[in-house]
């Protein structure tokens, strides 16, 4: 058998170095291929680090704008939150990363595929799910599950020390040992230091959301126009700055989100591997429109179809963190959000303000607000007498189960 090819999603961290240059060890040909979803590499120097380090060829995929429409604002959409507090960046990338691994590994006819996510955590799962339900024939090179590298490296020293070792460039130090994932929805930190629940962070680690005590003492006024419950513009009334395509605008509610320290969350979350984990994350953009469309939902979506999908919407958030994004019943629940999203459309007015958005107006043609009908000052065409019955009505179940109680003497 001739030498054989494994594409490895490569980052140029202190992992997917260590790997790159233990694959080629192995004697294999290796594919270093890099996903541009919006972190905040520089990436011919991570080229130039890949090829440095051994790589046979380095291909750098951009796939921001992609990542913006095709996974964030479908997200948002079906509010998914996991656990209801993380927004779920990492967990919406790796998706869209292994779809394009996979492209790139039929490109280079690549026999293997392989990702630097250890046997611990969430992303082996993302990846390699994506991978079986994409591309069931190309093998998994599972790295961090192979036992001779396991006996090598125990950890994150060790590697520090094989990259010494072997001339690896790696971008951090015993130090500072702790991970890092970015992109544009958020960024992580975790680790290392970070994982004693108790250690409140360094403030210097933080690199996207401004600490609230040094945001600006004025809010930012906002509007956000939706569409089918996406974003197509947003507006800046305090000094008229507009934005209408998918990636600039979602950039932009980057940029002011972080200016007024929007967006960050300190938390223990249980993995899906059974083990629970610290996090801290920083979602300045997803955050503020969380908020803007909840809000416009409020107004221009039915009752009903919103109690429905805020049921679905944890189940969505599991499917999505778990890593399932590529299986039928991701493709079902994403049918019934796109649903719930017809006709959401309008604009939402909101103020930024040192860590808070907040919705202070809205408007939708779509509208199911009758001022009239809600007014306490107009009838409105809403006869009172009728609550007489409506109240009656919902209250027969519970007289009746008193009434049981009574009879088997309870209180």
């Amino acid at each position: 058998m001739g030498q054989q090819t494994v594409v490895l999603a490569y980052s140029g961290g202190l992992d997917t170095s260590c790997l790159l240059k233990w694959l080629k060890l192995k004697g294999f040909r290796v594919i270093a291929y890099v996903a541009d979803v919006g972190q905040e590499d520089d990436f011919e120097e991570v080229r130039t680090r890949a090829l440095k380090t051994g790589a046979d060829d380095v291909l750098v995929v951009d796939m921001k704008e992609e990542f913006v429409t095709d996974f964030i604002f479908p997200a948002i959409q079906g509010d998914a939150i996991y656990e209801g507090r993380y927004l779920l960046g990492t967990s919406l990338a790796r998706p869209l990363i292994a779809k394009h691994q996979i492209e790139v590994a039929r490109r280079y006819e690549a026999e293997w595929v392989a990702h630097g996510a250890t046997g611990k955590g969430n992303d082996q799962v993302r990846f390699e799910v994506a991978y079986a339900a994409l591309a069931p024939t190309i093998g998994v090179y599972h790295v961090w599950k192979n036992p001779e590298f396991l006996s090598q490296f125990q950890g994150r020293s060790d590697l520090i020390a094989f990259a010494r070792e072997h001339s690896v460039d790696i971008p951090v130090t015993l130090e500072r040992p702790f991970s890092t994932d970015e992109n544009l929805m958020h960024k992580s930190y975790e680790s290392g230091v970070l994982e004693d629940p108790m250690m409140q962070p360094d403030p210097e680690i933080f690199t996207v959301c401004r600490d609230p005590r040094d945001a600006p003492d004025r809010e930012t006024l906002l509007e956000i126009h939706f569409k089918d419950g996406r974003p197509i513009r947003v507006k800046n009334l305090d000094d008229g700055r507009e934005e209408t395509e998918p990636l600039p605008l979602f950039m932009y509610l980057n940029e002011l989100g972080g200016e007024n320290a929007i967006g960050r969350i300190d938390i223990v979350e249980n993995r899906f591997v059974g083990i629970k984990s610290r996090g801290i994350y920083e979602t300045p953009g997803g955050t503020i429109l969380h908020a803007a469309l909840r809000d416009l939902e409020g107004i221009a979506m039915d009752k009903e179809v919103r109690r429905l999908r805020d049921m679905l919407a944890p189940e969505l958030a599991a499917i999505i963190y778990n890593g399932f994004w590529f299986s039928p019943e991701m493709d079902f629940l994403m049918a019934a959000v796109q649903k719930s999203q017809e006709i959401i459309d309008g604009f939402v007015r909101l103020k930024l303000y040192k860590g808070n958005v907040m919705p202070v107006g809205r408007a939708s043609p779509s509208s199911l607000y009758d001022k009239e009908l809600s007014s306490m000052d107009i009838a409105g065409g809403f006869d009172q007498v009728d609550s007489l019955g409506f109240i009656r009505i919902n209250a027969l179940r519970l007289m009746a189960h008193r009434v049981i109680l009574r009879e088997e003497g309870g209180k």
